[in-house]
């Protein structure tokens, strides 16, 4: 997959350039001195606990980390998913014959949720008090090392697609003080090199929590919940909207029943997606 340039790449570009490079080399010298000794500040005073251990470092130790079992293998959507097999062409398809209905094409995700109190504990420190925000890069690495173990990093997969998270409620945004989906997307996009479109999806509807509910409310939950920025995305001024006939990979950070991606899923198709897949965290099994 190709890559952004680093800070290396530019300098280098610049010196061809001559003039100003010594200024700039000293100025990006200067921003990354800055940078080690903000993040040496933010450890000293806010040191960061792994979750599983509350061995000092980070949240996530390599030795916890070892104890979760990421993912090997790409499953349907049904609700005792199947494992998939790769087609005759070399393709992974999605869904097998018996979810063919499902509106999204597929799901991956790295984490199963239902049994395993480290992945929850996860999870729920990302999206509630003390809100950890800084999680996402770890979840996105857990995704990234699925991705790698499944064989889903080709450029095959990622090409000409973005990644859309699905969108919280205003009223949550101000409480928490951002998307968790939206933070995972961004950490995403950094090593798949697939832009991130946010507040194209909105949610305009506050509903209750999805795992508060059974199965059968979950889908009544979100009727009407979602709909399109038309102004965002470009729709109102007559503007190619940002991911006509694109592949969407749906960011979240739990798939339970499928209720949440599958209204985005209808949103998005009816406005001129290609194609929507879901990627999670975790799937509650």
């Amino acid at each position: 997959m190709s890559t952004q340039p680093s800070m290396q790449d530019i300098q280098k570009i610049n010196n061809q350039k001559g003039g100003e490079s010594d200024s700039f080399n000293k100025f990006s010298k200067g921003l990354r001195g800055l940078g080690l000794l903000a993040a040496w500040l933010e450890d000293l005073f806010f040191p960061k606990f792994c979750l599983g251990c509350q061995k000092e470092g980070a949240y996530l130790c390599g030795d916890c980390r070892h104890l979760l079992d990421i993912s090997e293998f790409n499953y349907c959507l049904c609700d005792r998913p199947a494992k998939l097999l790769t087609t005759q062409e070399n393709r992974l398809p999605g869904k097998c014959s018996k979810c063919q209905d499902k509106k999204l094409s597929g799901l991956y995700f790295a984490l199963s949720y239902k049994d395993n109190s480290l992945t929850q504990k996860l999870i729920y420190q990302f999206k509630y008090q003390p809100y950890l925000k800084d999680l996402a890069k770890t979840l996105a690495s857990i995704l990234i090392e699925h991705f790698v173990l499944a064989k889903n990093n080709t450029d095959e997969i990622w090409e000409n697609s973005v990644l859309i998270p699905v969108p919280i409620h205003i009223k949550k945004l101000r409480e928490r003080g951002y998307n968790q989906s939206e933070e995972l997307a961004k950490e995403l996009s950094k090593v798949l090199n697939v832009p991130v479109v946010s507040n194209v999806l909105v949610k305009t509807k506050s509903t209750k929590p999805q795992m508060e509910l059974k199965k059968e409310e979950r889908e009544k939950n979100l009727e009407n919940a979602f709909e399109i920025n038309p102004v965002r995305n470009g729709i109102s001024n007559g503007v190619k909207n940002l991911f006509l006939n694109k592949k969407v990979f749906l960011v979240d950070d739990v798939y339970t029943t499928g209720s949440t991606m599958n209204e985005c899923t209808l949103i998005l198709r009816n406005s001129g997606a290609k194609s929507v897949w879901g990627i999670a965290v975790a799937r509650e099994e």
